[in-house]
């Protein structure tokens, strides 16, 4: 989608807008850069001859030899599509200090799926018996383990952090993840670069009291609300502000959220050293005078 771009020199530019678009944040900080697999990639187009043999077959009256090839070509483009989200997964699972492991092991069922996809092209497609179609198989499968890994299968914690707190953790900080997620994703419907920049600071200072609880899990507690009732005011107001300013450009609205994505962004970022002194007093408060904000707004996740 285009997005207006405005400046000081520009048609309908202001200084202010230019201050706003010179002042983004750098979204990529402390986030470590996107890994392509070229091969994960070339597994969707590999098994694509599949489907013009499949033609083939059709032309030729042979329903049999259609199921062998298009069921074969349907096995490995599901097997390329859990090998690309395993992967996705396991940088996730790399990036974070404390972490559980996938709940489905994408990558190891890509290479049994990988296996079965070439034993039933082998089958379908050549004269090869069951046993020489199952070799092949095998070795499909022991290639694509060896080629891609398999998916983490332990807990990952930091040490003399018992197995309770880990869990408790990894759980604060994944759901905390998926509300950040929700909320950025809500912001790009806004089609303003300087406020999908302001949602990108927030998220930069949520990131990292995400990793500061990792840091030292005692501190879940006491964060707790930062993580979950901020991050659920933050991800409302962005989708009822979307809502609103898709329809109506109001500025009166839109200074207000301004000034909302301030108060959170300074409390995450200022508050984030007072959970490493132990300051509960000092955090409370902070707590409640944000919350008494959100009810203002009306903005509190029900």
């Amino acid at each position: 989608m285009a997005q207006q771009y405005g400046g000081k020199y520009s048609p309908k530019g202001s200084p202010d807008n230019a201050r706003d678009n010179m002042a983004l944040p750098n979204k990529f900080r402390g986030r470590k850069a996107y890994k392509s697999n070229i091969r994960a990639k070339l597994l969707f187009l590999v098994p694509l001859p599949l489907l013009f043999s499949g033609i083939g077959e059709l032309r030729a009256g042979d329903g049999v030899g259609i199921l062998y090839e298009w069921g074969a070509l349907g096995i490995l483009l599901l097997a390329a599509w859990l090998l690309r989200d395993g992967l996705i997964a396991e940088d996730a699972y790399n990036e974070r200090k404390i972490s559980r492991p996938p709940a489905i092991p994408r990558k190891i069922f890509a290479s049994v799926l990988t296996g079965v996809g070439v034993a039933l092209a082998t089958f379908g497609g050549t004269d090869a018996g069951m046993i020489t179609s199952l070799i092949f198989g095998g070795a499909a499968t022991l290639a694509h383990s060896l080629s891609f890994g398999i998916d983490p299968l332990r807990r990952k914690g930091m040490e003399g952090v018992d197995a309770f707190e880990t869990e408790r953790v990894a759980k604060a900080v994944e759901k905390a993840e998926e509300l950040l997620n929700q909320t950025v994703e809500a912001a790009k419907r806004l089609n303003d670069r300087a406020l999908e920049g302001r949602v990108e600071s927030l998220a930069v200072a949520a990131r990292d009291m995400f990793r500061t609880v990792e840091e030292d899990p005692r501190d879940l507690a006491r964060a707790r609300k930062f993580l979950g009732v901020y991050l659920k005011g933050a991800r409302d107001a962005t989708i009822k502000f979307a809502d609103l300013y898709s329809r109506n450009r109001d500025h009166g609205a839109r200074a207000d959220y301004e000034a909302l994505l301030t108060d959170l962004e300074t409390s995450f970022a200022g508050h984030r050293e007072v959970l490493l002194l132990d300051d509960r007093s000092d955090l409370d408060v902070e707590i409640e005078v944000l919350r008494d904000r959100l009810k203002q707004e009306g903005l509190t996740a029900r």
